[in-house]
């Protein structure tokens, strides 16, 4: 859904005034709501839509009892959900001419310029592209978390998020403490681990590794990581919703990635994937994660 901004950006532009109603899932879709990417939120499981995929339709007939009230009334439809399916799309375009229906990933391209092209993105895609703006209200409660936890408001501070969907996403323990002890040596500044619910074995074992306080997020509101991240000096993590948040504030960032992944990369013009070993633990991804994030801290 974060790779989807610059897409939903593009519909709303072309909204005329109505609003732009999100289906997510909620955790992810209250933060693009608090975030202006979006103007309503609905439960994507409470809008019905596996109906679509059993129940026979035909031209003229009316949305299934169990869709929600809000298909029915829409204007116009996107779906980046059961392209697969031709039943489904049949249904749902009988029942909703017009509607896209499309996969939520492309083959030849970056999945944020796939999902742009469904909707029909601009030519001129940079305002699409603008960075995140956290309310002023989410930033202070967010500072204040901070403070409570031990930073004194006036140290710079790195985001660290060590852990990632799947292992082969997850960059060694070592290279992270790694970068950062290399970090130190060029400035003094405070580091803040997210862990998330997944993420508990890697933010241990980095935890260890490291010679110094950290300070922990576990499992914070994701407007509220937001707020964090938005005064953050820099950011260090996998290829991970928490690294596209981060790089969509535009947070200076280092994102790791593995070759074959790089069609995730963030949309965000700032940030360039690093390419490391997930493998191994190599010098010269250490330097090159120090290089792009110790000159942040001078």
């Amino acid at each position: 859904m974060l790779l989807a901004i610059p897409a939903l950006r593009a519909l709303r532009e072309r909204a005329a005034g109505a609003p732009l109603t999100l289906a997510a899932q909620p955790r992810i879709g209250r933060l693009l709501t608090t975030l202006g990417v979006a103007d309503r939120l609905l439960d994507f499981e409470a809008l019905g839509l596996d109906a679509l995929f059993s129940l026979e339709i035909g031209a003229g007939d009316e949305w299934p009892a169990r869709c929600a009230e809000d298909l029915r009334r829409a204007t116009r439809i996107v779906a980046w959900f059961g392209s697969r399916d031709p039943d489904f799309v049949r249904r749902l375009t009988t029942l909703a001419p017009g509607a896209v229906v499309a996969p939520s990933v492309g083959s030849d391209r970056p999945v944020w310029e796939h999902l742009l092209d469904t909707v029909g993105g601009a030519v001129d895609r940079s305002a699409l592209r603008a960075p995140l703006t956290v309310p002023a209200s989410i930033v202070d409660e967010a500072g204040c978390l901070l403070r409570r936890d031990g930073w004194n408001g006036k140290v710079p501070f790195v985001v660290v998020h060590p852990g990632a969907g799947g292992r082969g996403k997850r960059w060694s323990a070592a290279g992270f403490a790694a970068v950062l002890s290399g970090m130190t040596a060029a400035s003094d500044f405070d580091v803040v681990l997210h862990r998330g619910p997944a993420d508990a074995e890697a933010v241990d074992v980095l935890s260890s590794l490291l010679s110094r306080r950290v300070i922990v997020l576990e499992e914070p509101e994701l407007s509220l990581l937001a707020g964090v991240l938005s005064q953050a000096t820099a950011y260090l993590g996998n290829d991970s919703g928490i690294s596209h948040l981060a790089a969509a504030l535009a947070v200076p960032s280092a994102v790791l990635f593995t070759r074959e992944r790089l069609a995730w990369r963030p949309w965000a013009k700032h940030v360039e994937p690093q390419v490391v070993s997930m493998t191994s633990h190599e010098e010269e991804d250490v330097a090159r994660a120090i290089a792009a994030l110790a000159p942040r801290l001078r």
